[in-house]
């Protein structure tokens, strides 16, 4: 995908873990910035362009499973793999796993470990920290080529090297290859809820996880992301347009069932309507079809209309007249936070006259929200709508950034939701590794916080802002 801004000094297309490492030792040696790129996803700014240029090492050709561990169930790949062809090849195999984080299409792994990913699925299978990645191979900004770790399941063998790196930004090391752990794949079911408001719809999902019902995903979708899809879905179907929620169930047809009878209760109790598990393969399909698709069907609401994100565009697929980062605000707060979160934005989404749509993955706290402008007037209400969006959520003990990492649209947050020791220690770490600076540079560590009228610097106790 096209991104704006300062072009790379050279692009070089990279086939092995060697030839990285030749790459990144001629890097330090003439002291040249050197930044990673395999999906170009990123919706952070963080595979943007160094302002001094330098070198991109695409990684994309890198894409191949080098093994597949059934017994163990586990696989080695190279950074360059997506995750969506892992598990296409696994079913072309016939094999019963998959990989089950599930960010946007096109996502590679080694993007995935840069950002600490996670997707619909995080309810049941979490984020890349949650040990789906048992090791890393990964060249140092010196050139060295360490392995994080064994391919045992678990192992007590000192620091937990690997989640280091995830989260990282590849602003420590390039990840060139990774061992990862499958889950097994079971039947799923899929059904949508109504209810009056998202205030009672996400109140409804905190009391479904403490009853502990194991579901896959659960989707918080509200009435104009119902509206957008009715008038641009994938399917033929229409829906009530209210707030909404998408569950997938996973299991056997009697576990989804009783499942499903739980969460239906739950579902009445807190005035949701219109619960029907889907009655085929088929139907189901589309259900998630639709709700996969609706940042999409959200651009078609304001035709001509741009959407905001954090400052980095990209061309629509499907609208030659709209420009839109497809997952813009990310925000994050623990789960009992989350239903006065939620109103109150969408409260402040509508106060703004603009046209948007809240999506979140609710069951692990996390909800974007997608704002369409048309004017540069329009453009600076958004701006002001999407800061108070993010205080609101750093607020209530939350973050800025529930899963698309930081890059360099999210990083002047981090002494605000972090603290000044925690951001520090991170530079500490950085400078540790990478003392010149080379890897990645301007992106995920904040500058320095502002001095204040002493000439000591602003925020700088170890707690952050609560």
């Amino acid at each position: 995908m096209h991104r704006p801004g300062a072009p790379h000094s050279v692009v070089i297309s990279v086939q092995s873990t060697e030839e990285v490492s030749s790459i990144v030792k001629i890097a330090s040696k003439w002291r040249m910035p050197i930044m990673a790129y395999s999906g170009g996803t990123s919706v952070e700014g963080g595979v943007a362009a160094h302002p001094r240029g330098g070198i991109c090492v695409d990684l994309s050709g890198m894409d191949k499973i080098i093994q597949i561990n059934e017994a163990d169930s586990d696989l080695v790949c190279q950074a360059g793999a997506r995750w969506d062809d892992i598990n296409k090849t696994l079913r072309e195999r016939g094999i019963p796993l998959f990989f089950p984080l599930d960010p946007g299409p096109g996502a590679t792994i080694g993007g995935m470990i840069a950002t600490d990913c996670s997707g619909t699925n995080a309810v049941r299978y979490s984020t890349a920290k949650a040990e789906w990645f048992l090791n890393a191979t990964v060249v140092l900004p010196s050139g060295e080529i360490i392995k994080t770790r064994r391919r045992a399941r678990k192992s007590s063998a000192g620091f937990d090297t690997t989640k280091l790196f995830i989260g990282s930004e590849d602003t420590l090391g390039i990840v060139t290859e990774a061992t990862i752990r499958l889950a097994p794949l079971l039947p799923t079911n899929v059904v949508i809820a109504q209810f009056p408001d998202v205030k009672k719809a996400t109140e409804a999902v905190g009391e479904i996880l403490n009853r502990g019902v194991p579901i896959q995903c659960v989707e918080l979708c509200d009435d104009m992301f119902m509206r957008a899809t009715n008038g641009y879905g994938i399917s033929a179907r229409k829906y009530p347009e209210r707030d909404s929620l998408f569950f997938k169930f996973q299991g056997s047809p009697e576990t989804i069932a009783e499942s499903a009878r739980i969460v239906d209760e739950i579902v009445r109790a807190h005035g949701g309507s219109g619960f029907e598990l889907a009655k085929s393969e088929k139907e189901a399909e589309d259900l998630w079809a639709d709700r996969k698709a609706g940042y999409f069907s959200t651009l078609a609401l304001v035709p001509g209309s741009k959407g905001w994100s954090t400052g980095v565009w990209y061309p629509s697929p499907f609208r030659r007249d709209c420009l839109i980062t497809p997952i813009p605000q990310n925000l994050g707060v623990p789960v009992s936070r989350l239903p006065e979160l939620v109103y109150e934005s969408k409260k402040d989404l509508e106060k703004s006259g603009l046209v948007s749509t809240v999506i979140g993955h609710v069951g692990d706290g996390n909800f974007h929200s997608l704002i369409l402008f048309k004017t540069d007037e329009e453009m600076e209400v958004v701006r002001g709508v999407a800061h108070r969006l993010v205080e609101r959520a750093i607020r209530r003990d939350g973050t800025c950034t529930g899963e698309h990492g930081v890059g360099t649209c999210k990083k002047e947050y981090l002494y605000e939701e972090l603290g000044a020791g925690t951001v520090e220690l991170m530079k500490l770490i950085k400078r540790t590794i990478d003392p010149l600076g080379l890897l990645n540079p301007g992106k995920l560590y904040p500058d320095d916080p502002p001095a204040s009228s002493d000439g000591e610097k602003t925020r700088l106790s170890n707690e952050p802002r609560r």
